[in-house]
């Protein structure tokens, strides 16, 4: 269902009504031709991920007439858009949903605290993410690095604040193109407030911290000449041998990449937040996950091209610390009082300052999860795993801002108009990034894949 109509519409629908039409039909899918104006209008993308399944009915998709075991413990309020309710602990969010569209359908079939359609489209049986990385298909930021134009010295994929804790961290992953086309990963020390209680699952803690990058300073000594010199006599020791054998191609992309972390300055500006005012910081949360926002615009702005944020799941990473990220089997309201203000917070202030450099019309600002949660609420005051009906909240470059697509039942508990799938959410990133969904990438044994997964973009919300 859409909440915005365009005028040639509106005008369509006057004249229907002068001309005694009667009951006029619901506003038309706009053709590949109608959305093609939006193609291409993204220059980066900021990914929101809230790592662990986001409930949807607590947040973007909320059913204040179900009964008390469904609709939970929050109320709607009203955005800047009629007809547009969202989450009381998201009023930030409220006042930038001109410029979002949520889809309220989106679903898949991948089984849950699966990662792999969230980032590649690719909807793997449940337990795939076990196999070998080479075994899947690439993200999308691998993809964008694959296609980088040759002489880029940015990194075109950046993942923040730290790399994903499952197995084999295949969710953000380069796949089976290989860890040539794996995102620059910062890392981040988790800190926490004097007298936090660490593992208090009802009342979790605020995780603090800065994403860093590691080894990004020269050693003592070396100068930047230095450097250059000592690459090119390993080019020339290098020549002898070929670089078309797969590993020794791995592993000068590697240096590649290493070489550019320690020549480039503006990359390394971008983690640099010692002279940033503790103002803006606070306006973000000075959160891990809002500092690692904040440090995504400056790396868009720099020209990388996808930046994951990801709402890190820490379990088993550091001794004495185990967040669950929104895995909310229970406490599910406790936590969310403590979460929805620090994403409100992240994502309205994202929206501000990239409209305020002018630089929202070519940022993509996607805001998603793995899978949803359960439409009840269970015995310890929680929801449980549910993939097959969850929201994802698009913003800037080409989005139809005030628009809802697709709807749940009154249980949000299942998709009854515009389902939508992952694959079809990675073809409309891809599109307003100016690639072609239908653009193939080839696996290790030569088969050809559809960097989509064969999804379709999403035209009714795209400008």
């Amino acid at each position: 269902m859409f909440h915005a109509i365009s005028r040639r519409e509106l005008f369509r629908r006057q004249a229907a009504m002068a001309l005694g039409a009667g009951a006029v039909p619901a506003l038309a899918t706009p053709t590949r031709a109608e959305a093609s104006s939006s193609f291409g209008k993204a220059k980066s993308v900021i990914f929101l991920y809230l790592h662990g399944g986001a409930p949807a009915q607590d947040m973007f998709d909320m059913k204040p007439k179900a009964p008390a075991n469904i609709r939970g413990e929050f109320s709607p309020i009203a955005t800047n858009v009629s007809g547009i309710q969202i989450c009381e602990h998201l009023p930030g969010m409220a006042k930038w949903m001109h410029r979002s569209a949520i889809l309220r359908a989106v679903h898949h079939k991948a089984g849950c605290h699966n990662e792999i359609p969230s980032f590649s489209g690719f909807e793997s049986p449940s337990g795939m993410q076990e196999l070998s990385d080479y075994g899947l298909p690439p993200s999308m930021g691998s993809v964008c690095e694959y296609f980088k134009p040759a002489g880029q010295t940015l990194p075109a994929y950046v993942s923040l604040p730290n790399p994903l804790n499952v197995v084999g961290e295949t969710g953000p992953g380069p796949g089976f193109l290989g860890p040539r086309y794996a995102a620059l990963q910062s890392r981040a020390k988790p800190e926490f407030d004097a007298g936090a209680v660490l593992n208090q699952r009802p009342n979790p803690p605020v995780i603090r911290g800065i994403p860093r990058l590691e080894d990004s300073l020269l050693r003592e000594g070396v100068t930047p000449q230095r450097l250059a010199e000592r690459r090119q006599l390993l080019q020339r020791v290098s020549e002898p041998f070929p670089a078309t054998a797969d590993p020794l191609s791995q592993f000068r992309g590697f240096q590649d990449l290493a070489y550019e972390v320690l020549t480039t300055p503006q990359l390394r500006d971008c983690f640099d937040l010692k002279h940033i005012d503790d103002r803006v910081k606070q306006r973000y949360g000075n959160t891990l996950f809002g500092n690692s926002a904040f440090i995504a615009t400056k790396l868009a702005a720099a020209g990388v091209k996808f930046i994951n944020v990801i709402w890190t799941w820490y379990y088993g990473s550091y001794p004495g610390v185990a967040d669950y990220g929104w895995d909310t089997h229970e406490h599910n309201f406790s936590i969310l009082r403590s979460y929805l203000p620090q994403v409100d917070r992240v994502y309205s202030s994202l929206l501000e300052d990239l409209e305020q450099s002018g630089r929202l019309d070519e940022t993509l600002v996607v805001l998603t999860t793995d899978f949803g949660r359960t439409p009840g609420v269970n015995r310890t005051a929680g929801r449980d795993h549910w993939m097959h009906c969850y929201s994802t909240v698009l913003a800037g470059a080409g989005i139809r801002g005030g628009t809802v697509y697709g709807a749940s039942d009154p249980h949000a508990a299942w998709p009854i108009d515009g389902p939508v799938r992952p694959a079809d959410i990675c073809a409309t990133i891809y599109q307003q990034l100016g690639m072609d969904p239908d653009a193939m990438v080839h696996d290790r044994t030569g088969r050809p894949h559809k960097i989509a997964q064969g999804g379709e973009p999403i035209r009714q919300i795209l400008t």
